[in-house]
């Protein structure tokens, strides 16, 4: 849920208090059953193919640190890089990365980096809604993630016609914010839960519970009907009939096809070897399994990068693992021509604070930094071997062509053809554009034009 503390975020358009339209869209913020998601996305039209076809958004909550990542500056001196202090040549030259990530600096010709994020606030909450949302925090209206833009301009509003839900969550909902803002609660994500590292993963409504074979799983359904029949003949009216039509659909996945997208065990080794044998590791495996079942946006949750104090302990333990999972992602998505269909992003809410923070309570901590970050796209139209914007030199102020958040989202949204101008449905009639900041009201650098 949204915890902005700003009083101008009190009413939406029509006067309602935001306490009371949270109220109204309660199940904006829990997780969907399958039955629940078929019946919401029962409605919909249809609108032209996408461009770009799928989004895998890689969320690093808390925020990472640019300058430990894709903005390393060694010649800072040891206050601003810590133990860091050598940068790592890449496969594109003259673009350089942290030490601990080897393997995507051999993946540098896939993706782009944008070095020069920025936004204008420090707080966890209002950072992600603007990064999430591609919108700042003017007052009136509580606006929906890209992803569940995404879900309804490329999935109910195109005729999704795909087994799975077209806004997924891996392995959980990155929290903070209401997904759906003020539209309907099917676009939400469906959040997969548990480990896709484990040996017993299993999605939730997804997957048969351990334990329930697809036989007793079958003499659900059929019980299921004898009881609905009996309901109807009680009260004969047409909500049944669409239950019964939802149901059907959410058995249907759990026992058809579409559950294999979710079983990892049908991958060789070798390839969940490569991703590293992690959460984060399997959750972007499972997303390139999503991607190859027409799923419009999937996140991958990776969180734990808030690194108040011991940051360097930390970031040596998941450096590593996100070294590992993001390149060979990126490696598998090209090898198997998905990469330039799908656009993958990386990045989080902010960066942190350049220069380490050594004096107690911090304990060589990195604090929380919006004024100039990193973030990462590639493929989907995004053309890699390339560097947007530039970073002083001790990565603390946007020495030239700053991205905002609103310039990221909109610049997507056009390869996924989108209109960032375009208007979304609010239930109470308001008029809501796909990306309001993009009106000229806030600062913008504009969309990434030079590697699309």
């Amino acid at each position: 849920m949204l915890d902005f503390y700003d009083k101008h975020l009190t009413r939406d358009c029509s006067g309602i208090s935001r306490r009371a339209f949270m109220r109204i869209g309660a199940a904006s913020v829990a997780g969907l059953t399958l039955a629940d998601f078929f019946a919401l996305r029962a409605m919909g039209n249809t609108a032209d193919a996408p461009k770009a076809k799928s989004v895998i958004q890689l969320w690093m909550g808390g925020g990472p640190a640019h300058i430990d990542t894709f903005d390393p500056k060694p010649e800072a001196g040891e206050d601003y890089s810590g133990p860091y202090r050598k940068a790592l040549e890449t496969n594109v030259k003259g673009i350089r990365i942290g030490p601990l990530l080897p393997m995507l600096a051999k993946q540098a010709d896939k993706y782009a980096l944008i070095r020069s994020t920025t936004h204008f606030t420090n707080a966890h909450e209002t950072a992600t809604y603007m990064m999430q949302t591609g919108t700042e925090p003017d007052g009136e209206l509580v606006y929906p993630t890209y992803g569940a833009v995404v879900a309804l301009k490329k999935g109910r509003d195109a005729g999704y016609k795909g087994a799975l839900p077209p806004y997924i969550s891996v392995p959980n909902f990155i929290g903070r914010i209401s997904a759906n803002g003020f539209l309907d609660a099917d676009l939400k994500p469906f959040t997969t839960g548990g480990d896709p590292n484990s040996k017993d993963f299993r999605v939730g409504g997804v997957v048969p519970p351990k334990g329930m074979t697809v036989e007793r799983l079958e003499e659900r359904r059929s019980l299921l009907k004898t009881v609905d029949s009996f309901a109807r003949k009680l009260d004969e009216n047409q909500s049944f009939e669409a239950m019964d039509s939802h149901q059907q659909k959410a058995y249907g996945l759990i026992l058809g096809e579409a559950k294999k997208a979710f079983d990892l065990s049908q991958e060789p080794d070798a390839v969940r070897d490569r991703y590293g044998r992690n959460k984060f590791g399997q959750s972007c495996l499972l997303a390139r399994r999503l991607v190859e079942n027409g799923v419009p946006f999937i996140t991958v949750n990776y969180g734990g990068w808030d690194t108040h104090k011991m940051h360097f302990e930390k970031m040596d333990k998941m450096l590593p693992v996100l070294d590992r999972g993001f390149a060979a992602l990126l490696e598998d998505l090209s090898q198997r021509g998905l990469l330039d269909s799908t656009i993958v992003t990386w990045g989080g809410e902010f960066g942190r604070s350049p220069k380490v923070h050594r004096e107690p309570p911090w304990n060589g901590g990195r604090q929380h930094f919006c004024h100039c970050f990193s973030t990462v796209v590639a493929g989907g139209g995004f053309q890699g071997g390339q560097v947007v914007g530039e970073s002083d030199r001790r990565a603390e102020n946007v020495r030239n062509r700053p991205v905002y958040p609103w310039d990221l989202t909109a610049s997507i949204y056009e390869l996924l053809g989108i209109d960032p101008a375009g208007k979304l449905p609010h239930p109470h009639g308001c008029v809501a554009y796909v990306t309001p900041s993009a009106s000229g009201a806030v600062p913008s650098g504009g969309t990434l034009k030079e590697i699309m």
